[in-house]
């Protein structure tokens, strides 16, 4: 049995499952497929394979319960990326999801540090 130990570097972004503040949903399965999209974008053009465990939840605050898609990541030792670029590569498909999505914001948070990303500061009339 071969053992292969690497750094240990993590990664959970949520992503709203709504089209910005539209009360339009996208399901599952077509999140899978713009996210297979994105990562073969990353294998072919920087040999990056950041493989994601995918979740729903929901995220609540005040009148606001709205359904999520979890992302987590980790530094997977088949893949081995070093802390920099492993930030960097979850940050870019992050964003890529935000666009294709049509989210106002996400936010990423690493095992060192909380990343937001907005686009403006609309909130959610429902907060």
């Amino acid at each position: 049995m071969n053992i292969i130990i690497t750094p240990s570097f993590t990664a959970t972004v949520t992503i709203g499952m709504e089209l910005g503040y539209s009360k339009q949903f996208y399901q599952k399965s077509q999140f899978i497929r713009i996210l297979q999209e994105f990562q073969q974008q990353q294998i072919k053009e920087r040999k990056v394979y950041l493989s994601a465990c995918v979740s729903e939840c929901e995220i609540v605050l005040s009148g606001q319960v709205e359904p999520h898609i979890k992302l987590d990541f980790i530094n997977y030792p088949k893949f081995p990326l070093e802390e920099k670029q492993f930030k960097e590569e979850v940050e870019w498909l992050s964003v890529q999801l935000m666009n294709k999505l049509e989210q106002n914001r996400i936010v990423i948070v690493f095992h060192n540090e909380t990343k937001m990303f907005e686009k403006n500061e609309a909130i959610d009339p429902r907060i």
